[in-house]
């Protein structure tokens, strides 16, 4: 026995690269990749692009554990850098280009990446956070991704003190190896990607995950939502989110057609759904409120499979989407947990309720996926909550979707990550007697628009930076179009000569915030509640702003202009 527990130790790790192997082989033929017009790609072009560019990323001096970073939309490239990068041994560190130039020069410098490849239109942005590095800090290279598919664009001129590879990344992937031996993990707890949860102004929290749980959460992911082989997926979902909720080394798995896009609007995304026969997708409730306010009568051909996150879609929104066609489900996931890790898995007896029932049946998180180990609701000390559907508690998890850990912030780490393996997600929920748990708050106060998360206590800290400002607290609005804004309430200053009106405290917000982060709402009042020892009564202030309503749908240009 010890001899065969010896053996099994010396084990394969196991990592999400071999996806790409084996789709090669059984799906070499197929398609993998489709985008704009002229761009198509089998999973055998694929295989032997990514292995080129790994080649080429170890040529440069990239080796094991070094931090390659990518700043780009769902295009190809960035498709085919989920799978490059790891397979030379780097560290894959996804970056969400909505942020502002201070957060990501920020990110750039904690996660100390050795170089960064740069979608053509956010090299401007990458530039300008460059340029905030402290002058003992090394900048990472660049490799630019270029694209046929836009319209003329011109370079801007680069500075001295920023080093640009020679080669664009076609130019990396011509040059080379199409028979390089990738660079497997030591073992399969090595990290494989970083991810970062925020740090606009505060520390980022960079998460890390390492091969083991990439590749039991992508065929967790798989199994739980019965993805077919070779379905036809629509990257609605930008891939940066906690790396596309594994669905990119996912579709490696059953061969699937990945139809890239930049564009987010919803004659876009209709279009690619009629052209190429779309059947599934992931999506934040914000692209379905785009696609539900699309002036659209006549029912999809097919049905399409939509998984959703973040905040629950209210009924109305679901019952609408099946009615044009969109087969909705709903699961609740973190960037500390790879991706959707608890889904609302649907029972046949559900099938027989009304459209508002099984619209509530699918607004509730649900239960752990089969590949998760445990997750819970527990009470103050720990203990499970009652099965009651009232009695709140937080939701803990345990099992390989879990990080590793928070890059070089132990404090943070030892804080959500206790006794038993257990993660501590900061959400609160009640449990259901069918064992099914629902989202009921969140401890910290996040506020999650248009499915992008954010802090109210980043916001209220640039709020505090107003001369004119006293206090400040931010919470949730309702919004039935982006499911939740920040809404800020703030007394000002007794001794102010000139009263600052909302729109130059949106302005002044503007200047230090990335866009999504800006308060959609601002309320004065002489004084905020407070508990009596001083502490600043949210709760109240979420019923006010929930009293308030939902927010007027913005103008129609705006609708794709932060997904």
């Amino acid at each position: 026995m010890d001899q065969l527990t010896k053996n099994k130790a010396n084990s394969t790790p196991l990592t999400p690269l071999t996806f790409l192997d084996r789709a090669a082989i059984v799906y070499g033929d197929s398609t993998s990749i489709l985008y704009g017009d002229s761009i198509s790609y089998t999973w055998s072009q694929t295989h032997r692009r990514c292995l080129q560019l790994a080649s080429s990323l170890s040529s440069l001096g990239i080796r094991k554990g070094h931090v390659v970073s990518v700043l780009s939309p769902s295009t190809p490239a960035m498709y085919e850098l989920q799978f490059a990068v790891p397979m030379s041994g780097a560290i894959l560190n996804n970056l969400n280009f909505r942020l502002d130039d201070k957060s990501l020069s920020v990110i750039l410098i904690h996660s100390e990446s050795k170089l960064i490849f740069v979608d053509i239109l956010s090299l401007s942005l990458t530039l300008n956070a460059l340029d905030l590095f402290p002058s003992n800090i090394q900048r990472p290279d660049l490799v630019l991704i270029e694209d046929d598919t836009l319209a003329p664009y011109q370079i801007p001129s680069l500075p001295k003190n920023v080093s640009v590879i020679n080669n664009t990344y076609e130019g990396l992937i011509t040059k080379g190896d199409p028979n390089f031996k990738w660079i497997r993990p030591d073992s399969e707890w090595d990290p494989i990607t970083l991810n970062y949860t925020s740090g606009t102004t505060s520390a980022p929290k960079g998460v890390v995950h390492c091969h083991r749980a990439a590749f039991v959460v992508s065929l967790d992911s798989l199994i739980d939502w019965s993805v077919p082989n070779q379905p036809v997926y629509l990257w609605t979902l930008q891939m940066f989110h906690s790396n596309g909720w594994s669905y990119p080394w996912g579709m490696a798995v059953v061969g699937g057609t990945n139809i890239c896009t930049r564009k987010l609007d919803a004659p876009t995304i209709y279009r690619l759904i009629e052209t190429h026969g779309v059947t599934h997708m992931c999506a934040a409730p914000v692209v379905l409120n785009i696609l539900l306010n699309y002036n659209k009568s006549e029912p999809l051909r097919n049905t399409v499979n939509v998984l959703t996150g973040g905040s629950s879609p209210p009924a109305a929104i679901l019952t609408r989407a099946e009615s044009l066609g969109f087969n909705v489900s709903h699961g609740f996931g973190m960037t500390e947990l790879v991706g959707v890790t608890i889904s609302c898995a649907w029972k046949r007896g559900w099938d027989r309720l009304s459209a508002v029932e099984k619209a509530r049946m699918k607004a509730r998180q649900g239960v752990r996926k089969a590949g998760v180990a445990e997750v819970d609701v527990v009470g103050a000390n720990g203990e499970s909550v009652k099965h009651d559907g009232v009695t709140v508690g937080e939701i803990v998890v345990k099992g390989a979707c879990v990080m590793l850990g928070y890059l070089k912030d132990e404090k943070a780490t030892a804080q959500c990550l206790r006794e038993n393996g257990w993660f501590y997600t900061g959400d609160v929920a009640v449990m259901h007697e069918d064992g099914y748990l629902e989202i009921k708050d969140r401890i910290k106060d996040v506020i999650i628009s248009g499915g992008e998360n954010l802090s109210s206590v980043e916001v209220e800290a640039v709020l505090y930076m107003h001369p004119a400002v006293k206090e400040a607290a931010v919470v949730a609005r309702p919004d039935e179009f982006w499911g939740e804004t920040p809404c800020a309430f703030v007394s000002l200053k007794d001794e102010l000569k000139e009263m600052p009106t909302e729109k130059e405290i949106k302005e002044f917000c503007g200047e230090k915030l990335p866009r999504f982060m800006i308060p959609k709402t601002i309320v004065f009042k002489d004084e905020l509640p407070k508990t009596s020892t001083g502490k600043i009564q949210k709760h109240v202030l979420r019923k006010v702003a929930g009293e308030m309503g939902s927010l007027a749908l913005p103008p129609p240009q705006l609708l794709s202009s932060r997904i």
